[in-house]
């Protein structure tokens, strides 16, 4: 494994332990969420560069509009939770009770 396949997957895991690990807030948790997104956007990104081939230049794209779009819905959660609950906190939010 090269050291830029390392870093992009160490990045990954760690997003991941993060968002598994560190669940008080939910902004927190969309931060993991959009850290794990990016690390997939460049080793796509750097991925098809290796590769030479055009057929996969969309791909990392499609990722990057993919992510936008789940930002933007996170944080309309996190706008709406706020409003009806008052706190951020993942332990207050119980899906239940709405």
């Amino acid at each position: 494994m090269t050291p830029v396949h390392f870093s992009f997957s160490a990045a990954f895991i760690l997003g991941l332990m993060g968002l598994a690990f560190h669940r008080t807030h939910l902004l927190s948790a969309l931060l993991c969420l959009e850290g794990m997104m990016l690390s997939l956007f460049i080793a796509l990104s750097m991925w098809s560069l290796q590769l030479e081939s055009m057929s996969y230049a969309t791909t990392p794209v499609l990722l990057l509009a993919f992510s936008a779009c789940e930002a933007s819905a996170g944080l309309a959660l996190l706008v709406a939770a706020t409003r009806t609950h008052g706190t951020s906190h993942l332990q207050n939010l119980n899906l239940l009770q709405c």
